[in-house]
């Protein structure tokens, strides 16, 4: 999963794979994992506390009501901007 992530085709995540393990050896490779675990480990909690921080944030500072009025705004200034596209490509 992680390979998609960082656009590595499966041989060259083995050929990283070779290279860690030629540099550092059989014996610091379980240490080294286990310091990756943990640090994806912490960066997923602060993503996920920051992630649940901005709903919470959003829930409490709008209503539904100034929500709709926001998407009304928006409909309609998209509406307009497709109105002079349109005028654009007649020109």
């Amino acid at each position: 999963m992680i390979h998609h992530v960082l656009f590595i085709s499966t041989p060259e995540l083995f050929l990283v794979g070779l290279v860690v393990l030629l540099v550092f050896g059989s014996d610091k490779l379980p240490e080294i994992a286990r310091g990756l675990g943990k640090a994806i480990k912490t960066v997923r909690n602060a993503t996920d506390d920051i992630k649940h921080e901005i709903t919470k944030t959003a829930t409490d500072d709008f209503s539904s009501k100034e929500v709709e009025h926001f998407k009304k705004q928006i409909e309609e200034v998209k509406d307009k901007i497709e109105e002079t596209g349109s005028i654009k490509r007649k020109l």
